[in-house]
């Protein structure tokens, strides 16, 4: 230490820190790219100067905002804005990140409502996170990918027993405006209150008060420390709404690959679609059919081809994705529709004719299918639903032909009354989940006709009344927690139960508390 001569005044401990700053600053030359902005119009600019950008590297605007490579030629790039705040002026500095475009990822986004970047949205701390992963990644290799297995349930009778989901299934909700696509996706999240399962609600293009109502019902509902939504609604830049879906799927990506069950909801990639456009043509991208960019199909199927179930030498987690999709005027064979369709493993068809008709979910039994989701479908649920959706058709073809006249035929009229007791049994409320013991009740009481000659009313409200006697049953002890094999003893239990539940709601009476 220094000793201080004597009449000398103390050094100043700021002064001494200063200098043991400068002493530590390596001076030296230092190269940077920079960036000239020669255009700028709706949030997209044309850089010149960037020659060694990267396809989705993120660049420094002279203001603090942040862009990303979209677009790259041979002269110039084409940047897209991230920040709203930010302003895109000709002849303003970009600099380059040398980062490629990421987001944070890990437990701290639990429970959290946060943006494309992972900025938070909801008030709360700035995320701790785990690490930052790339937006754009490779999908899992086949070699890596395992068999589709486990069940995802999602609570609603009408896709659990006909369009049964598989963990690490890709399968896509699609219909017209306000025909309860989204009503399906947030039913299931809400039903994973009582699994293990992680999920991740991606929205996009949507409206301020639609994301918050959905918020708001997973909240009062479902499980939400167990929830993350991304949110990039409709007010957003266009750069925040393309990049959600990708974030998202990140996001998920992190449960899934430490051996979590995970499951993502995009809402909606119409909207995806039509943002994609609008900056392919701002980049004066050739456009295509409908007006769409020739790598329209290429950008959903990287996305959704991250969507899998791994094997169990990588861990064995599952990632399911749960697109939705709007169509105009009926027609699936649309250019987005049909792309959608061809990428996922399946899809939930909504009907405006059947929503019309109060027949909530509006599934369309005819048109939707889940092509690997029946491998992963309890055995005793797949026992007692192997008939309905034929007879659920029939039914419908009868109904439809019904209103050019009646039928005397005693077995039509038997055939169309069954078929109106399976449509009593699908119809079902929003937020009234139903066990798979319930559905499994229910549908083999449906099969031994004992429900053929109940009032419908009397149907519905038993529905309600079957799950407090089957949890109040000690013989179905056993079955509650493992409800996959279906012998004739429990078989004639669950029908049992059903009846008194029908029989209780005749007489306006409750069912007994469950032990």
């Amino acid at each position: 230490m220094t000793k201080t001569e004597p009449g000398a005044s103390a050094p100043d401990p700021a002064l001494h820190k200063q200098l043991k700053i400068i002493e530590s600053v390596k001076l030296g030359p230092r190269a940077e790219s920079l960036g000239r902005v020669e255009e700028a119009a709706d949030g997209l600019a044309v850089v010149s100067g960037l020659g060694g950008a990267e396809l989705g590297e993120l660049l420094k605007l002279e203001d603090g905002g942040l862009a990303y490579v979209l677009n790259l030629e041979p002269d110039v790039i084409h940047a897209v804005l991230l920040d709203s705040d930010a302003r895109l002026v000709t002849g303003s500095t970009v600099r380059r990140t040398g980062r490629l475009m990421s987001v944070p990822v890990g437990e701290a986004l639990l429970g959290r409502v946060v943006d494309s970047l992972g900025r938070p949205l909801d008030g709360g701390e700035p995320i701790a996170a785990a690490r930052f992963d790339p937006t754009e990644r490779p999908a899992p290799s086949i070699i890596e990918r395992g068999v589709v297995s486990e069940p995802v349930q999602t609570g609603i009778l009408a896709i659990d027993a006909l369009f049964a989901l598989g963990r690490g299934q890709r399968e896509l909700i699609i219909g017209e405006r306000a025909t309860g696509k989204t009503s399906i996706a947030v039913d299931t999240i809400i039903n994973q209150k009582n699994s293990d399962m992680i999920c991740i609600y991606v929205a996009t293009g949507q409206r301020a008060t639609s994301v918050e109502r959905v918020i708001e019902e997973v909240r009062a509902r479902g499980a939400i420390e167990r929830c993350i939504f991304v949110v990039a609604p409709a007010t957003a830049e266009p750069g925040l709404q393309w990049l959600a879906p990708f974030a998202g799927m990140t996001i998920a990506e992190f449960f899934r690959d430490r051996g979590d069950p995970a499951l993502i909801v995009f809402d909606d990639l119409t909207k995806h679609a039509i943002i994609h456009r609008q900056l392919a043509l701002l980049a004066r991208q050739p456009p295509g059919r409908e007006a769409y960019p020739a790598n329209i199909f290429y950008l959903h199927a990287r996305l959704l081809e991250r969507a899998a179930k791994l094997s169990d030498a990588m861990g064995g987690g599952s990632l399911t994705a749960l697109p939705i999709a709007e169509i105009e005027g009926n027609n699936l064979a649309a250019y987005i529709p049909t792309n959608l369709i061809s990428i996922s493993d399946g899809q939930i068809v909504l009907s405006t004719q059947l929503f019309a008709a109060n027949q909530r979910p509006a599934v369309d039994v005819g048109m939707s299918v889940s092509r690997v989701g029946g491998k992963a479908q309890l055995p005793a649920l797949k026992e007692v639903a192997g008939r309905v959706r034929m007879e659920y058709a029939q039914y419908q073809e009868l109904k439809m032909f019904s209103r050019f006249g009646s039928f005397n035929d005693a077995s039509v009229k038997l055939r169309i009354a069954h078929g109106e007791r399976i449509s009593a049994l699908l119809a079902q409320h929003r937020f009234s989940p139903l066990a798979p013991v319930d559905q499994i009740a229910l549908l083999a009481a449906h099969g031994a006709g004992a429900l053929d000659h109940v009032p419908i009313k009397q149907i519905i409200a038993a529905k309600a009344l079957v799950h407090g006697l089957i949890e109040s049953d000690p013989r179905l002890a056993k079955f509650r927690d493992h409800p996959e094999k279906l012998d004739d003893t429990i078989r004639s239990v669950l029908i049992a139960c059903v009846t008194d539940a029908v029989a209780l709601a005749a007489a306006g009476q409750s069912a007994p508390a469950s032990a």
